[in-house]
């Protein structure tokens, strides 16, 4: 379909920009077209995007041109960036100025920046619950983000903010599922107390961010918070038992103790549980279940996604 409007996708061969991708190459209703942005035009992942129908561009976050280059002609941008690959608050910041920038001068007609929350309007740097990372940040890479938001507005690129929550699929993708014990049992051991922590299939991203591409200029200008379901650790535990078949319970850890275990970010992950459990409420209620299934009617819940993933689960 030769006039089918294009979908420039950033991180098209990783989790958020991929889920995109395949949504977009799955849908029965053809009305857009993938445009795969990668530093590597060359990767098995993008070869395999470019059989199933998507055009393949070259394209660098630390380079304005590029994304300049590879935005033209787009209907629309999706924006994504990867702190966890350098942990750099000031890298990140700077990528999505770029976002905003080549987005603006391709005179792109619909940005979604998939963002997240300033911790700030919550926990003010002074408060002494958690510590200060880098000098003046509760939570880096999330806090990256959210501050960085107004460059979009300030330059009038029409934008949807896209806020998402915790993936599923890092139970197979960086081993926080289910955690063999001694006894034979299974724990899992997110530091989040009592609350109920928003999560969502990967899939489901992209199905959303394709929803919001459709509804055009009704969803310009709006943040819209997406969730599959809203569960405790308690509750995701005895799910896990009966989807995984095996004998699995909720055994936190506290968040002090996540900060210290000593892999790059642990730092930075620690405050992050801490704030879904200290402040679920606020956090809860910018993602929306509802909102998600208004989007994607099947948008799967968390039993779902365990049937359906499963065997990708390590256990």
């Amino acid at each position: 379909m030769p006039d089918r409007r294009i979908i420039a996708v950033l991180g098209a061969t990783g989790s958020q920009g991929g889920s995109l991708c395949d949504a977009i190459l799955d849908d029965p209703q053809g009305a857009f077209a993938c445009r795969a942005i990668t530093r590597n035009p060359g990767s098995d992942k993008a070869k395999e995007l470019a059989r199933r129908g998507a055009e393949i561009v070259a394209g660098d976050l630390d380079d304005e041109a590029s994304l300049t280059a590879a935005f033209a002609g787009a209907y629309g941008v999706y924006g994504v960036t990867n702190y966890p690959e350098f942990l750099s608050v000031e890298r990140e910041q700077q990528q999505a100025v770029n976002i905003a920038r080549a987005a603006k001068s391709s005179s792109a007609a619909h940005v979604i920046w998939s963002t997240l929350d300033d911790t700030d309007q919550w926990l003010p740097l002074s408060d002494p619950r958690m510590p200060t990372l880098m000098g003046g940040y509760k939570c880096p890479h999330s806090d990256a983000k959210g501050q960085i938001d107004h460059v979009f507005t300030d330059l009038g690129v029409p934008t949807t903010f896209l806020l998402t929550c915790f993936y599923w699929d890092n139970f197979y993708t960086i081993g926080w599922g289910p955690k063999k014990c001694e006894d034979g049992t299974y724990a899992l051991d997110f530091p989040i107390g009592n609350a109920r922590m928003p999560g969502i299939a990967v899939e489901d991203i992209g199905k959303c961010a394709l929803a919001i591409f459709r509804q055009g200029a009704d969803a310009i200008g709006r943040h819209i918070g997406i969730s599959g379901e809203h569960l405790s650790g308690a509750e995701m535990a005895e799910k896990c038992s009966a989807g995984l078949g095996i004998d699995c319970r909720f055994a936190p850890v506290t968040a002090e103790a996540y900060r210290n275990l000593g892999f790059p970010g642990a730092d930075d992950l620690g405050n992050m549980f801490q704030i879904f459990e200290e402040f679920e409420e606020q956090y809860r209620a910018s993602r929306s279940m509802e909102t998600t299934r208004t989007l994607v009617p099947g948008a799967l819940t968390f039993d779902q996604w365990l049937a359906k993933y499963r065997e990708r689960i390590p256990l």
